[in-house]
């Protein structure tokens, strides 16, 4: 088996562990890890060959960009406090943890390299905290506070572990220098983030098509990620930053094609770079076994200690920062997503999983120092590491969806729903203002009128039924079954029309391009 053989079969279990991880109400990144390390153990498929360098550029600005698309800049500005406390404050004390008490078990390890293990293992990883928690059916504030942590935790962890590789290579260290750096970063990270959301969202505007617009946002996190890279930002919040200044900027609300073919194919990039990305983190699983030989009991009692401090630091962590949150929220009643109980608290703690970065962190510390001499117990720092991500992964992964139905931590629903009825009656009002703006320029026939009137209001009924009373909720229930009649007929129309035009492409002398062009037609009137 070649890489190329390799690559396809981890693409085709990304698509299919979807579909069994629901089957099995389990999450797909979890299974795709699984089949990774499956895969991992067995003889004649080879090792991974990636550059190191190259994991973090290749998969992580489609990851992020998709994350950021189902969030939006209101909540993570409403949610700066819980995701500072566990993007940035818990990275920070998860890093100092790690570090030293790797520093005082693993012998002869130095205090940067052990800063490094402590940042690559310090961050949960973004895609697999909204992976698994979207699919469980948690509270959406929960899933708010894990997808602004996940996406913005990389961000101070992957600064910290360059600035302690740097350390630990030139064995030189500043805490001034280190200090500066990370603002440095940051601040070039803002700028290339805002400038490429603005140059895009101006490119996105001239262009028009759908396909060249769908075609340049697959390109612009790329770019933003490599730019600032260069510049020697942060790559991953020069990411952030432009997929939120487009999703703020770039929603026209007439662009229905584009936004419907958008959806559809950044949920496709999704699915198989997630797969990919936690297949990854199974495959490699062959260097952590390499690197055991015959110390497992020696590695495996540092991965296990290691393991319990990043797992206990973030509970006794979340309990004191989940309470102090409460108290200010209580105080100054802040609109903020939190925790409302020790359950969801709970269930937080053990979302913390690690994942992809971490493993590309780990794989990409460098060969040897600036002196020559190799990197300072490199093998047992990748052993550890890896040990911490299969454990939170795997373990937590998989005990997660039991632990969700044992403590009852389930969505808001009534919430949901009121929320989604205000909306209805909010879209009604807005279609009925349109027709009164209408009908001061326009003379409508007073039939014509009325029409309308009633159709702007089944604009709300539709959406929500329950803003109507009972009389109007029995009319429009008939409405329904009437147009879901005649619509399902009309498919059975359409799909005689498509299956005819189909056939006529393979008919002597027919046009391709005129067929296609035809049954495309008859796709966007189906679509309609």
């Amino acid at each position: 088996m070649d890489q190329l053989a390799l690559l396809f079969i981890v693409l085709l279990g990304a698509v299919i562990s979807v579909p069994v991880g629901d089957w099995l109400g389990l999450p797909a990144p979890v299974l795709m890890t699984l089949l990774g390390i499956v895969l991992a153990v067995l003889d004649f498929v080879p090792n991974v060959d990636i550059p190191p360098d190259l994991i973090l550029p290749a998969l992580l600005p489609p990851l992020l960009y998709a994350a950021v698309r189902r969030t939006s800049w209101r909540q993570f500005a409403a949610n700066k406090r819980p995701i500072f406390l566990l993007a940035v404050a818990l990275v920070f004390v998860t890093t100092l943890c790690v570090a030293a008490v790797a520093h005082a078990v693993v012998p002869g390890l130095p205090v940067a390299a052990a800063v490094a293990l402590g940042a690559l293992v310090a961050p949960p990883d973004p895609v697999a905290a909204t992976a698994v928690a979207g699919q469980l059916g948690l509270p959406r504030r929960l899933v708010s506070i894990l997808e602004g942590e996940g996406l913005f935790n990389d961000v101070t962890a992957i600064v910290l572990y360059h600035v302690a590789i740097a350390a630990a290579v030139s064995g030189e260290f500043s805490v001034w220098r280190a200090g500066l750096d990370l603002v440095l970063s940051a601040v070039v990270a803002l700028i290339v983030g805002v400038a490429l959301g603005w140059g895009a969202n101006k490119m996105l505007d001239r262009l028009g098509d759908a396909t060249l617009q769908i075609g340049l946002t697959l390109l612009v996190p790329y770019a933003s990620y490599v730019l600032a890279e260069e510049l020697h930002g942060s790559g991953v919040l020069a990411v952030l930053t432009t997929a939120l200044f487009l999703a703020e900027h770039a929603a026209d609300a007439d662009d229905v094609l584009s936004r419907l073919a958008g959806h559809t194919v950044w949920d496709v990039v999704d699915t198989l770079v997630t797969g990919v990305a936690f297949g990854l983190v199974g495959l490699e699983l062959h260097n952590a076994l390499r690197t055991a030989s015959s110390r497992w009991h020696e590695l495996l009692g540092w991965a296990g200690l290691v393991v319990a401090v990043v797992v206990f630091v973030r509970l006794l962590w979340l309990l004191p920062a989940t309470w102090l949150t409460k108290r200010l929220h209580a105080l100054r009643d802040y609109d903020e997503d939190i925790p409302t109980s020790w359950r969801e608290t709970v269930v937080m703690w053990w979302s913390g999983m690690r994942g992809v970065a971490s493993v590309a962190l780990a794989l990409a510390i460098p060969l040897k120092t600036e002196s020559g001499a190799p990197f300072p117990d490199r093998d047992e720092i990748i052993f550890i590491a890896f040990g911490v991500i299969m454990v939170t992964l795997v373990v937590q992964g998989l005990t997660l969806p039991w632990l969700v139905k044992k403590l009852g931590v389930r969505a808001d629903t009534e919430r949901e729903k009121e929320f989604e009825k205000q909306l209805a009656v909010r879209a009604a009002k807005a279609a009925r203002r349109r027709l009164r703006e209408i009908e001061s320029v326009e003379d409508l026939p007073e039939e014509l009128s009325e029409q309308m009137l009633r159709r702007a209001f089944d604009i709300g009924l539709r959406i929500n039924p329950q803003i109507g009373d009972e009389e109007r909720r029995e009319a429009q229930e008939n409405r329904v079954r009437r147009i879901r009649r005649v619509r399902r007929i009309q498919n059975e129309m359409l799909s005689a029309a498509r299956h005819e035009v189909l056939a006529a492409r393979s008919e002597p002398g027919a046009d391709p391009e005129i067929v296609d062009r035809v049954l495309r037609h008859l796709d966007v009137r189906s679509l309609r």
